[in-house]
C-alpha cells in the first residue's frame, strides 16, 4: 500500500532514534534524504540497506511528479532530513502537499525536532507560542522585526552561528535591551548549552564568546516583557 512517511532523525544524540523510525525505514522502497552523505552515516550505524535517493530544497520542485508516480504505483517512500523533522525549516512540505492533493497517504511518525526542548528549557511561557524558523536574510527582515515587536507569544527562531550576534543585536533594537531571551546550543549533543537573560545580557555573552553549533533561540513575547516588569 503507497504510503509516504516522514521520519525523524537524531539531533544529535543518535540514542534519540525510535524504534518505530528504524523498523520504518528499514521496510520502505525508498528513503528521500537531504544529504545522502550524512543520512548515509545514520543508515550505516543502524544497519539500514534501503536504497537512498537525495531529495532537497534544490532539486525537490523537478522530483515531485516523479515520485508521486512511484507511490501511485504502490511504493513506499521515507523521507528524511540531516536531523530533527521533514518539513520544519528543511524540506518535506512541497512533497507532502502534493501526496494530499493525490490521495496519498501520509504519516509523520513523532521524534526529534530542535525547538521543542529549546523552548521548555528556556523558562518562559510555552502554552502559546509562534515558530518563525530563520528570518529573511535581508529583504522583508526589518518588516519582519517590526511586527515581531508586537507579539505577545513567546517566539522561536533558528539562527545560524555566524548570525547569532547580529540577530541578538537587533533583538535589542526592536525588542529592547530587556526584553528576555533563551539560546540552546547543540541540543542533545555533548556540549550542549543554553544561556538566558535580557537580550543585551546574551548579546554580551556571545560577542565575548563566539558561538558554534546548531542554535535555537527562544524570546519572550511584549506581554512577558510587561508582566516582569510589572513584578
Amino acid at each position: 500500500m503507497s504510503k509516504l512517511y516522514l521520519v525523524p532523525t537524531p539531533i544529535g544524540n543518535l540514542e534519540d532514534m525510535t524504534f518505530r523510525a528504524i523498523k520504518v525505514l528499514k521496510e520502505v522502497d525508498l528513503i528521500l534524504a537531504e544529504d545522502t552523505r550524512t543520512s548515509g552515516k545514520l543508515l550505516k550505524h543502524f544497519d539500514i540497506a534501503t536504497h537512498m535517493h537525495s531529495h532537497h530544497m534544490h532539486n525537490e520542485h523537478k522530483t515531485i511528479d516523479n515520485l508521486i508516480k512511484r507511490l501511485q504505483s504502490g511504493e513506499t517512500i521515507a523521507l528524511i532530513s540531516d536531523a530533527g523533522t521533514p518539513a520544519i525549516s528543511d524540506p518535506g512540505f512541497l512533497l507532502t502537499r502534493a501526496c494530499v492533493e493525490h490521495n496519498i497517504e501520509v504519516d509523520c511518525l513523532p521524534g526529534a525536532t530542535a525547538f521543542v526542548p529549546a523552548l521548555v528549557n528556556s523558562g518562559l511561557p510555552n502554552d502559546r507560542f509562534v515558530f518563525e524558523g530563520f528570518l529573511p536574510e535581508k529583504k522583508g527582515r526589518q518588516t519582519r522585526f517590526l511586527t515581531l515587536a508586537e507579539e505577545v507569544r513567546t517566539m522561536i527562531f533558528y539562527v545560524s552561528p555566524h548570525k547569532l550576534v547580529k540577530t541578538l543585536a537587533e533583538f535589542v533594537q526592536y525588542f529592547g535591551e530587556d526584553r528576555t531571551v533563551s539560546v540552546s546550543r547543540e541540543l542533545s549533543k555533548l556540549h550542549e548549552e543554553t544561556i538566558r537573560g535580557t537580550a543585551a545580557e546574551v548579546l554580551k555573552h556571545f560577542e565575548i564568546k563566539p558561538p558554534k553549533g546548531e542554535i535555537v533561540v527562544v524570546v519572550g513575547g511584549k506581554m512577558e516583557d510587561k508582566k516582569k516588569n510589572k513584578d
